[in-house]
């Protein structure tokens, strides 16, 4: 799961051991830093090969895979995004990923250029390459897959995007909670979009309060953070249907009471393009109240 939080954004969530007053306006100081997030946030969902330009996910088969627009291609890209034929790409029995490209065209990656490549398949640390002045790709191995992700820096969604689109900062949302340890950790079966299901380790649970009445959410680990799935009455009507994420940059103590900022929860990739793969809420994650905070759905268009 660490592909989500990374891919969309860095976040930061601060941990605090005070209550906050439902009943008043956010802290100027507080509410320009949830705004502030929210515009990072805005910022990195736009970027050269994020979540806007993508035009195409490919899960390779073993042996040779030729590329390219032609109709007769194992992968065939979208029109406009190169010629006929653009190359091939080879995986390995090891899991080792080659690219060779047909003579005449070349892939760029900063200043330097290629016409045969191995590439890195870490989810982590993308190894993008682009050939021609629209077509951008990488590789991911997943679930025993290799997948080739495509990248059109020119598509029509980012050309329409108009911007993420937010409820208003209530401190009603930035409630205390308690975090506390399973021992030992829980396995959880998470099940992503296209049905795929993978074991995922939670280390515990989130409790807290909104309107007087108690919820818990289990949590899961992401670069030494809390990251939490969940949905919640909201869904389908003011936010994302599939729900939302929320991510804590360090786990609190357990058994210690912290803050928890559902101001700053935020869509899924799988909001903004169909080429992604995003987990969906366990059962125990669906929440049977309306959280009005955090991001809405869907975002703006530009006409």
């Amino acid at each position: 799961m660490k592909r989500m939080k990374k891919a969309l954004f860095p976040i930061v969530l601060t941990l605090a051991l005070s209550a906050v007053a439902a009943d008043r306006e956010p802290d100027p100081a507080y509410r320009k830093s949830v705004e502030d997030w929210r515009v990072h946030a805005e910022q990195g969902l736009r970027r050269d090969n994020g979540w806007l330009t993508l035009a195409g996910r490919y899960v390779l088969k073993p042996g040779e895979n030729m590329f390219g627009t032609g109709p007769g291609n194992d992968v065939v890209f979208p029109a406009g995004l190169g010629p006929a034929g653009m190359g091939s790409v080879f995986v390995e029995p090891d899991g080792t990923v080659k690219v060779k490209m047909v003579e005449g065209l070349v892939m760029r990656k900063g200043d330097a250029s290629y016409t045969e490549r191995e590439m890195g398949t870490d989810l982590e640390n993308r190894d993008w390459v682009c050939v021609g002045p629209r077509a951008c790709f990488h590789f991911i191995a997943v679930n025993g897959k290799t997948v080739m992700r495509l990248a059109d820096n020119q598509s029509e969604v980012r050309a329409k995007f108009g911007g993420r689109v937010w409820y208003d900062v209530d401190d009603r949302y930035r409630v205390p909670a308690k975090y506390t340890l399973y021992e030992p950790a829980k396995k959880i079966p998470i099940v992503n979009v296209i049905d795929e299901v993978s074991d995922e380790s939670s280390p515990g649970y989130v409790e807290f309060e909104i309107d007087g009445r108690p919820y818990r959410l289990d949590a899961f680990e992401e670069d030494h953070g809390m990251f939490l799935i969940f949905r919640d009455q909201t869904a389908g009507d003011t936010t994302y249907g599939s729900g939302r994420f929320l991510y804590v940059d360090e786990f609190p103590t357990p058994g210690k009471t912290f803050t928890l900022d559902l101001n700053r929860a935020y869509n899924p990739p799988c909001a903004f393009s169909q080429y992604t793969t995003c987990p969906l809420p366990p059962r125990q994650n669906i929440l049977k109240v309306r959280i009005e905070a955090g991001e809405k759905y869907p975002p703006r268009k530009l006409t």
